[in-house]
């Protein structure tokens, strides 16, 4: 039997080279993944592949100097592939210049960059595995973090759901957070990332602290995460759909918008319910949210927003004054951080195709009524503009009050 054909791919982004990874192993070929550039080069002369697949935009070494070193070096004929988002014709140009042999550009199906390589080098004789249930799955040219708090969800949790869209959507890295549950929903979460442990990250926080709490750890946690472009959160009962969450992450990595929310405002078109007592009852806290944030957002609470990673400490560094409407102490930090005129040109309300109040929410009409008493609570600590030395303060002594 001949020697497997060699692979090497080069991107900063795991999320990217994981996937590509898994098909092309199916397809036969040998292949071997590297996100740090520098060490890639070594790897290179060791390895000997037969295709090198290659980013451009990789901090330290751009993709564009491996290409260099790889036509001067012992084997400058070794075919080179590009994948990449950078879609200006410039660099495009350079990299034909320099002698690379095809270039990709992302958002790109699994199906089509196999087609290309089996262009270049050939098929493998033997496929390992004719399971090619994946290849549909794009690889995309941003990697998103979207935190799910999850309390007592055993009964409920869509597992299939989740599962296909991190099938589907090669970028995304999904952290469920246990948020002190009674039931078994720990397990559940577990054995929802068996399998999955590159793509699903399990939180587990051993006492309830409501969900403002579950999400700002969460988020906090994906901050960690080197490559992500962007961390957003998400209702477990998916309310709002997984689609038009990724519509959501579609419009802030086409603008300047640091943070994108959902937006549960009927439009024609959309398939968006509520229980008719529930919409009075928000028609009327979002008047009081509007005079607090001195912001004309119709629908703060909406539980689906994507941030750009570098507002995540401005908005989730310090613990929340309530448990449950969270979502205005952000818009509120950001107003502080950056003054609410430019605060609300960074904030972007998206209207969503599809919300529907789903049976088990744990947010009761009683729970509703105890939210104006929490506005207050808020619209007293953020009354002014102070340091967050002394906004933690205020905070402490709040919880210290309602405990």
């Amino acid at each position: 039997m001949p020697p497997a054909m060699k692979i090497l791919a080069i991107d900063d982004q795991q999320l990217v080279l994981l996937p590509l990874q898994k098909r092309l192993n199916e397809l036969g070929y040998e292949v071997k993944i590297e996100t740090d550039a520098n060490k890639s080069i070594s790897i290179y002369n060791e390895f000997k592949p037969d295709l090198v697949i290659v980013d451009i935009n990789m901090p330290q070494v751009s993709g564009l100097d491996i290409v260099k070193y790889i036509r001067n070096s012992k084997q400058p004929d070794t075919p080179i592939m590009v994948l990449s988002g950078n879609t200006q014709d410039d660099v495009i140009t350079e990299g034909f210049d320099l002698g690379i042999s095809d270039y990709m550009k992302k958002p790109l199906s699994l199906n089509e960059i196999c087609a290309r390589v089996k262009r270049l080098i050939g098929q493998p004789d033997v496929v390992v595995n004719s399971d090619n249930s994946s290849s549909n799955a794009m690889i995309q040219h941003r990697c998103v973090g979207v935190v799910i708090p999850c309390y007592n969800e055993e009964e409920r949790l869509l597992s299939k759901e989740f599962l296909d869209f991190v099938d589907e959507h090669t970028g995304y890295h999904l952290c469920f957070v246990n948020d002190g549950s009674k039931d078994n929903t720990l397990k559940v979460l577990h054995d929802l990332r068996n399998g999955r442990e590159d793509f699903i990250t399990v939180y587990d926080c051993e006492k309830n602290g409501g969900k403002a709490e579950a999400v700002r750890l969460g988020m906090l946690h994906m901050a960690e995460k080197d490559d992500l472009d962007y961390i957003g959160f998400l209702d477990a009962d998916l309310s709002t759909d997984l689609s038009d969450f990724d519509d959501l992450v579609n419009t802030i990595e086409t603008s300047d918008f640091k943070i994108v929310s959902g937006s549960r405002i009927s439009r024609m078109g959309a398939n968006i319910t509520k229980e008719s007592a529930r919409k009075i009852i928000s028609m009327t806290i979002n008047f009081i949210i509007r005079k607090i944030l001195g912001m004309n957002f119709k629908d703060t609470q909406c539980g689906a927003k994507i941030f750009s990673k570098d507002v995540i400490q401005i908005s989730f560094k310090d613990k929340f004054v309530t448990k449950w409407i969270f979502d205005v102490e952000i818009f509120k930090r950001m107003a502080h951080h950056f003054g609410t005129e430019k605060a609300i040109s960074l904030i972007c309300e998206q209207p969503l195709k599809r919300w529907i109040h789903a049976d088990g929410s744990k947010l009761s009409m009683r729970d509703s009524v105890k939210i104006v008493f929490q506005l207050a609570q808020i619209a007293w600590v953020y009354r002014k503009k102070k340091t967050s030395k002394n906004v933690e303060k205020e905070q402490e002594q709040v919880e210290y009050t309602l405990n």
